[in-house]
């Protein structure tokens, strides 16, 4: 337990002291600290449920201690949301929670600041979950803050949330779009077209032709076993690329563009695609590092794709294309899930910069289009600055020359019809995706061809 308590402790002050990415860090973790398989997965859930619910445990912490948590030194702070996860949210036992958790503080902070994490962790002990969550919400100051302290999410989130599903007639999914946000994601993976194959006994995703689920077993020795042909990857992202491979028939010689490829998931499927069709697949991704990964992704594709290192709003203009992904950089409102911190990170202030760079990835793209061409626009969130804002000023900028393609009904055709896209009121032809409803991240994609 120990062992596996640190492995989440260490995992969670580096994601506040750094602003590492807990889903790239607890599995080098992991592997350095070779814990078994029970304890590495309970170090996985140590360290995502308490980064998931970070902004209800320092309310809950704050009454217990009578005291703001801003006064509490931050390793002491990570040590007590670690602690309080393990009182409300798992069966350790109560006495062995309190005692690992002072015995962590007086590691991480000296014996002085023990008595302090003694006394909280034990005021927290008292009351179970439900119990705290009803005092938390009485003490709030409007119904979205109750919502906030209850699902762990920042208020100008859900406001976002509600938005955007009130847009397709859904708002009274707000609560299981919440929920689902602090469920454990399953792991999906994808067998790249024409290279990976499905395994006989996985359980095929119900939207994506591509995407399986295992019953059992380890995917890792799946994957690794398999070369780079199956891969671990979202639905939601296995969708968003096979909307723009098969939005209209591949013609021999076409020319495609992948140009925010990290970390290359997507343009690995796009490759896969485009090799049984005959296009030229290219990829950009302005970080190196993040460029390397995108060669790792597409290794096994039988298809050289080359991989520009630049900004992709001067690199689009390099080519006249006939298909380009723009998988925009973006809040990431859409992947809580799988990336827990991100809810804590992202402020309102963020959006309008992101949508700056969103609109100028997106015009530089359809300026590269050649005429009938494609541009998937996708991103990783449903917040409608950064998807209807987005398309509705490019669609101004270019006025008669771009049409909007149904984006969900390419969905519908990969997905055999078995996929529940509601129709935004605002007429558009985006399909937007949905952790509660479809069980994927929730990706916003749009279909825009040049006319």
């Amino acid at each position: 337990m120990s062992a596996a308590r640190d492995v989440a402790y260490a995992v969670i002050r580096a994601v506040g002291e750094d602003d590492a990415y807990a889903n790239l860090l607890l599995p080098r973790e992991l592997d350095r600290a070779r814990l078994s398989t029970a304890d590495a997965a309970l170090a996985t859930e140590l360290t995502y449920g308490t980064l998931r619910r970070v902004g209800t445990y320092d309310a809950i912490i704050e009454m217990a201690a009578s005291r703001p948590v801003s006064g509490v030194d931050a390793p002491v702070l990570d040590a007590l949301r670690l602690g309080t996860h393990q009182l409300l949210a798992t069966r350790v036992p109560a006495h062995a929670a309190v005692h690992e958790t002072v015995d962590l503080v007086g590691r991480v902070a000296g014996r002085r600041a023990t008595g302090f994490a003694n006394a909280v962790l034990r005021r927290v002990s008292e009351r179970d979950e439900e119990e705290w969550l009803t005092r938390i919400e009485d003490a709030a100051r409007s119904d979205d803050e109750r919502l906030a302290v209850r699902f762990a999410h920042p208020v100008w989130i859900i406001r976002a949330f509600r938005r955007a599903l009130s847009v397709e007639g859904r708002g009274d999914e707000l609560l299981d779009l919440l929920a689902a946000d602090n469920a454990a994601p399953t792991v999906t993976l994808t067998a790249l077209p024409g290279v990976g194959s499905i395994p006989d006994d996985a359980e095929r995703t119900p939207f994506s032709p591509i995407g399986f689920r295992l019953a059992g077993g380890d995917p890792d020795r799946i994957v690794r076993g398999s070369g780079g042909a199956v891969r671990v990857q979202d639905e939601g992202s296995q969708l968003a690329a096979l909307a723009l491979s098969r939005a209209v028939p591949i013609r021999a010689g076409e020319r495609w563009l992948d140009l925010c490829a990290a970390p290359g998931g997507k343009t690995a499927v796009l490759a896969a695609e485009g090799a049984s069709g005959g296009a030229i697949v290219e990829a950009n991704e302005v970080s190196p590092a993040r460029a390397r990964l995108v060669r790792q992704s597409v290794a096994a594709v039988p298809l050289d794709v080359p991989v520009s290192e630049e900004d992709g709003r001067t690199r689009a203009g390099r080519g006249v294309y006939d298909r380009i992904l723009v998988d925009a950089p973006c809040t990431g409102l859409g992947a809580l899930r799988r990336r827990p911190e991100a809810r804590w990170r992202k402020a309102p202030a963020d959006v309008p910069e992101l949508t700056q760079l969103q609109t100028e990835l997106l015009t530089a793209a359809v300026d590269a289009l050649a005429p009938g061409g494609v541009v998937a626009y996708v991103t990783c969130s449903p917040h409608l600055a950064e998807t209807a804002g987005v398309v509705a000023e490019v669609e101004r900028r270019f006025g008669d020359a771009l049409t909007q393609l149904d984006a969900r009904e390419v969905l519908r055709q990969v997905a055999g019809g078995n996929i529940d896209l509601a129709e935004p009121s605002d007429g558009s032809g985006r399909a937007q995706l949905w952790p509660h409803r479809h069980g994927t991240d929730a990706m916003s994609i749009w279909l825009l061809r040049k006319n």
